[in-house]
């Protein structure tokens, strides 16, 4: 669908351009679709290569989200034809794929702004959290919400929230906290926080600049220059729009809920912290009792198997975990209760961390293709 991305570009007063795209299904939250996917792909290859480019912005359509995720339905239908047990092959060209523009996006070799306005979930981090200038707002709202229909924090989730302040993205992993623009920052998932109304004179600011010829070393001295510019807008948003940080404020308190022990232990402090008198701690809490324990498994396994891991090797890594969690049942049960009978009432296949057979996780490591890995090539 050629209007699932839309595509152009605007000049500048060096006379070079901008290429922007902006994400276009607002109806469903601009939600991540294979065919969003390869509309974007492709032209932001075109892109780096254009000397005549300087740099990308990359935004979604409407106010109320930037991306508000993958579009796990579409998956959750692929599943629902095939035998049970068995993965469908829509959901192992919708991993790479998307793993692939991730990886992209985290090695692009020009300044790429993501404005990451309203809400931004799951697939819309994945492309945000890449981007070399991330942009929050005072109506940004942040999640890794996967626990909840039977996944794990993927699209390079497993490298990012390694390099968030000590395990706070641990915590994140196991509960789908929200977080704010302050969060955003503190997390190392946004650098600036600008005021949402900017967003209209953005393209306008962009053009007025003049940027350097990205062939004449001109990437560094455009990363600044587009850096400086947003950090003069940054400095004129009301203090008083920016809620302050639930993350930083309980960092001492999360770091004591996670500890160094292992997952069994750090599942009962999770779940006592439902009755917690802080509602932002508690709603975690509530969160984490009400997830998938086999999520929670595929988090934790992960947190340990990714540690020395590269972000290409994160990014393989993931593409085994999706795509056998597309042959298991809680993920296709998760997203029924959450998307498609929206009942909100999943019938996870294990009621606790403890009774989630280890041979069930291990099974989500083995590769499900033949020859190469899909991914082989990212560097």
């Amino acid at each position: 669908m050629d209007d699932c991305v839309i595509l152009r570009e605007f000049p500048t007063a060096c006379g070079r351009r901008f290429g922007h795209a902006t994400l276009n299904a607002p109806k469903s939250l601009n939600a991540l679709s294979l065919d969003m996917i390869d509309r974007l792909a492709p032209q932001l290859d075109a892109w780096a290569a254009d000397p005549a480019i300087v740099g990308v912005l990359l935004d979604g359509a409407g106010e109320k989200a930037f991306c508000a995720g993958g579009d796990v339905a579409a998956l959750h239908h692929a599943i629902k034809a095939m035998p049970e047990g068995e993965v469908p092959q829509a959901a192992k060209d919708f991993f790479e794929h998307e793993y692939r523009l991730d990886h992209r996006i985290h090695t692009y070799p020009k300044p790429m702004l993501c404005w990451g306005q309203g809400i931004v979930m799951g697939g819309g981090i994945g492309l945000m959290a890449g981007s070399s200038h991330r942009v929050a707002t005072p109506t940004t709202r942040m999640a890794m919400p996967e626990i909840t229909i039977g996944l794990y924090p993927d699209v390079g989730g497993s490298w990012f929230l390694r390099h968030m302040p000590g395990r706070s993205g641990l915590f994140l992993a196991l509960t789908g906290a929200p977080l704010n623009a302050a969060d955003a920052r503190f997390a190392g998932l946004a650098d600036f926080i600008v005021a949402d109304a900017e967003r209209e004179r953005l393209p306008a600011l962009l053009a007025d600049t003049r940027w350097d010829a990205p062939d004449d070393g001109g990437n560094a001295a455009n990363h600044a220059r587009l850096g400086a510019l947003l950090d003069q807008l940054g400095a004129s948003v009301s203090p008083a729009t920016v809620q302050p940080s639930p993350l930083r404020a309980h960092f001492d308190r999360i770091e004591a809920l996670i500890g160094h022990d292992g997952l069994a232990d750090i599942a009962a402090r999770l779940s006592a912290l439902a009755e917690d008198a802080d509602p932002w701690l508690a709603a975690a809490g509530k969160t984490f009792a009400r997830g998938a324990p086999s999520s929670a498994r595929l988090s934790w396994a992960l947190w340990q198997k990714t540690r020395h891991m590269s972000l290409a090797e994160v990014f393989r890594t993931e593409y085994h975990v999706s795509v056998a969690a597309t042959a298991h049942r809680d993920f296709a049960e998760g997203v029924r209760a959450l998307l498609i009978d929206k009942d909100r009432k999943p019938r996870w296949q294990f009621a606790t961390v403890e009774a989630v057979p280890d041979e069930i996780i291990a099974d989500h490591f083995e590769p499900r293709y033949s020859g190469p890995h899909p991914l082989a090539d990212l560097g």
